[in-house]
């Protein structure tokens, strides 16, 4: 068996196969068009595309990225398995989203502007300090709202507990996962009244296009903060500026956005009180080898393949 690995990523494999480096720049080589399995890190949705015709004995194509929504809209034929990367970002997006969180609780995109311009923010420092909204500058006691309550969430939630946060999820059934509430989206805008601060964690979906817009905006607590460590696709960014513009939102801060790399021209940039990082919060994926190997002996044995999107 063959498999084609990105040059973005050293993989170090233990299964008996071929492995390939390729460019993920550069047309797959015509002697390596037979491979069956190929990983994807990085890759563009056109050199996926092109992927998807060149490869005709492919059999299963490992994603990453937790999300595989990029590769399922490449057009790989509907017998070639998809698998996603998820859990291999779990530490490392958890670790971003609390430094986002913290950032936009804390407002230190307001004071770093502050240290910017040599200034001593002595208006920041009253405001922190008054009773009235001393608790908007701290996770003790906050309602921390997590939007898509799958394993970086569970990685998540502990964290905000220990700084002394009240963490509940939403997600598409209720229930409890990994010892917190987490409430069906039908109950989402009860929530949100109550809710500090929002995190968003969904995958790119049909159902999740455009989800955090006017109406979710307008259902939060006045004042609270937003930030999104799931996909851009799932905000309204229109309606995400008009929330910072207007207060309703106080801070936000996001690491997805819907055209990557953001355009110089995009009012995101100039939205007050928002914190933008390049999706960076994944960048780096944590046991990839080990799920590529197994995923592989699993191909080869006949065995039920892990994180599994497709078919």
């Amino acid at each position: 068996m063959k498999i084609l690995i990105p040059n973005t990523i050293e993989l170090a494999l233990t299964a008996d196969v071929e492995s390939v480096v390729y460019d993920i720049d550069e047309p797959i080589p015509a002697e390596h068009r037979d491979a069956e399995v190929l990983v994807a890190w990085h890759n563009s949705a056109s050199w996926l595309q092109e992927a998807a015709r060149a490869l005709p004995d492919l059999r299963l194509v490992q994603a990453l990225a937790s999300g595989a929504d990029v590769v399922l809209g490449a057009g790989f034929g509907d017998d070639v398995r998809i698998c996603s990367g998820r859990s291999l970002h779990d530490g490392p997006v958890a670790e971003h989203a609390l430094a986002l969180i913290l950032s936009a609780v804390r407002r230190l995109d307001r004071l770093r502007d502050a240290q910017r311009d040599h200034r001593w923010d002595e208006e920041f420092i009253d405001e922190q300090s008054a009773p009235g909204t001393r608790a908007q500058h701290t996770l003790a006691g906050a309602a921390v709202t997590i939007w898509g309550f799958g394993s970086i969430a569970a990685t998540l939630a502990p964290l905000l507990t220990a700084l002394g946060a009240e963490v509940q999820g939403i997600a598409r059934t209720a229930g409890e996962r990994s010892g917190f509430p987490v409430h069906a989206d039908a109950d989402a805008a009860a929530i949100l009244a109550d809710t500090d601060v929002l995190v968003s964690i969904l995958p790119a979906t049909d159902n999740t296009a455009d989800l955090f817009d006017a109406t979710v905006f307008g259902a939060l607590k006045p004042g609270a903060a937003f930030v999104n460590v799931g996909r851009g696709a799932t905000v309204d960014e229109r309606a995400l500026v008009d929330a910072l513009e207007s207060g309703q939102l106080r801070a936000a801060a996001v690491d997805v956005m819907k055209s990557e790399p953001l355009p110089a021209s995009d009012p995101l940039w100039d939205a007050p009180n928002l914190l933008i990082t390049p999706h960076i919060a994944g960048n780096r994926p944590v046991g990839a080898a080990r799920l590529v190997d197994d995923n592989v002996r699993r191909l080869l044995a006949g065995e039920p393949l892990l994180n599994q999107v497709r078919p």
